[in-house]
């Protein structure tokens, strides 16, 4: 009789790749989904797939100046993407267009810029390890980037954490009583940009969001507040993670899609069972005591 629970890990137990995967990824499930769920408190969670492809030309330049060298592309993406969102609150301040428009044509115009600044050089496999990630092919370096990313987010929220809520809640009196609001923001941002770096050496430009925002998303069906949102939305990104990989690997599927699917369907059930909203929930409502 075959073990469930010894071929979900068996992977893990006999390939060093699959390990170094899981790493990378379980660093990327502590990091990650804090930010999404302060990007779904903010009603920003769109703009996390606009930066996501904010950071490809940064990232294409780092490639075409110094080939797959992970310090040239994480440098590349963090200018890229840190420009892109100074640049669109600019243009915000400056005009009358809203952000989230501009934000919109800064993510077509990176877009293009990163698929043709990668296609003047590389390979149609180069293309694809930019816009899907290699999650399996992780080395010491990359893996070390990923947990002081990780490392760095937590540090940074733990600083940031009562005025960023405050600013979730009611950002007009943040203004009133202090001046932390502009600088809170831009820390943020640059937080969002961080981990989508992180995320795009893992799952590449396309996927890097998904294990961001789904299971903030999903979180929601299980906790009310922020005390237990943030725990369980790391939790479902780790679940994500390792069933992800275990089902790519046993079906021989591409990791980086495989993973944001299992995270995609922890989404679904959250949304079937979750005592938070959950569909179930609401059909099966318990009848009130009548006098």
């Amino acid at each position: 009789m075959t073990d469930p629970f010894g071929s979900l890990f068996a992977p893990f137990v006999e390939f060093g790749f699959m390990r170094r995967a899981l790493a990378g990824c379980l660093a990327l499930s502590v990091s990650a989904p804090p930010i999404g769920v302060f990007l779904t408190l903010r009603r920003m969670s769109l703009m996390s797939d606009a930066m996501s492809h904010a950071i490809l030309p940064g990232a294409a330049v780092g490639f075409l100046v110094a080939g797959l060298s992970l310090p040239a592309m994480t440098l590349g993406g963090l200018v890229a993407g840190l420009a892109v969102a100074l640049l669109a609150g600019a243009v915000t301040r400056a005009t009358t267009i809203r952000e989230d428009a501009n934000l919109a044509a800064f993510y077509l115009i990176s877009l293009a810029a990163g698929v043709l600044l990668v296609s003047l050089r590389g390979s149609q496999i180069d293309l694809m390890h930019f816009l899907f990630g290699s999650v399996l092919a992780l080395d010491d370096s990359a893996l070390w980037l990923l947990g002081g990313i990780s490392t760095l987010t937590l540090l940074a929220l733990a600083v940031i954490y009562r005025p960023l809520v405050m600013e979730c809640v009611d950002p007009l009196f943040l203004r009133s009583v202090s001046r932390s609001g502009g600088p809170v923001h831009l820390a943020f941002l640059a937080l969002v940009v961080v981990n989508l770096v992180g995320g795009f050496q893992a799952l590449g430009t396309l996927l890097a969001v998904g294990l961001m925002l789904l299971p903030a998303v999903a979180a929601r069906f299980w906790a009310r507040d922020l005390a237990g949102l943030i725990p369980v939305s790391m939790l479902i990104a780790a679940l994500a993670s390792v069933s992800g990989l275990s089902l790519s690997y046993q079906y021989d599927l591409p990791s980086g899609p495989a993973i944001v699917l299992a995270a995609g369907a922890l989404y679904v059930a959250s949304m079937m069972v979750g005592p938070r909203g959950g569909l179930l929930r609401r059909l099966v409502r318990p009848r009130h005591l009548e006098a």
